[in-house]
């Protein structure tokens, strides 16, 4: 029994929550492609999101952002990862109800620091207390992340299949998402 995706599934959470990874292997499974929102903002400006924020600042990253989420939820249904800052406007959550469904990774703030500790791709822990920024930045977007339509825990000993597996365990439970009876050739109303 073959799934079939009829929406957009849009993996929002904070910053090593483990949506690319996560994401890659539910497209996989789900033989949808995947799409990275920052690597489409990188390869349409030909520039490094933390360049991006040096030089524009994040507001108008964050424009920039909800232009090319926008763009992308309109295209052939997919997994969609969106940068752990993208769920909090408002704008963008209404339009990815609309067009899509909303995932959220959840995970722990010691599972998420442990996973982005030792990079330095991420303009916002570019503070003197990285591990602090990362517990406010946890704190601030929470509430965003709680209006997602699905949540998925994830946990520092889950394997990114174990995760992805959870994730279509969710989806399933949304016929309007993924249809798992191969018979029913319906599409979703908006396609």
């Amino acid at each position: 029994m073959e799934p079939r995706l009829k929406k957009t599934v849009v993996m929002v959470g904070m910053m090593g929550a483990g949506k690319s990874a996560v994401g890659k292997e539910l497209a996989q499974m789900l033989g949808v492609p995947f799409v990275d929102s920052d690597a489409e903002i990188e390869r349409a400006a030909n520039a490094s999101i933390a360049e991006i924020f040096a030089r524009d600042g994040e507001p108008f990253f964050r424009d920039k952002e909800a232009q090319v989420i926008s763009r992308l939820l309109d295209g052939t249904p997919s997994v969609l990862s969106v940068g752990g800052g993208a769920f909090l406007r408002a704008e963008t959550r209404r339009r990815i109800s609309q067009a899509g469904i909303s995932v959220w990774l959840k995970a722990d703030l010691d599972t998420l620091w442990q996973r982005v500790k030792r990079k330095d791709t991420r303009p916002l822990l570019r503070t003197a207390n990285p591990y602090q920024t990362l517990a406010a930045l946890m704190a601030d977007r929470e509430p965003a992340y709680a209006e997602a339509d699905l949540v998925v825990p994830t946990e520092a000993g889950f394997a990114i299949e174990t995760t992805a597996e959870k994730v279509i365990e969710a989806l399933t439970r949304r016929p309007d998402v993924l249809r798992t009876d191969p018979h029913d050739d319906t599409l979703s109303p908006d396609q």
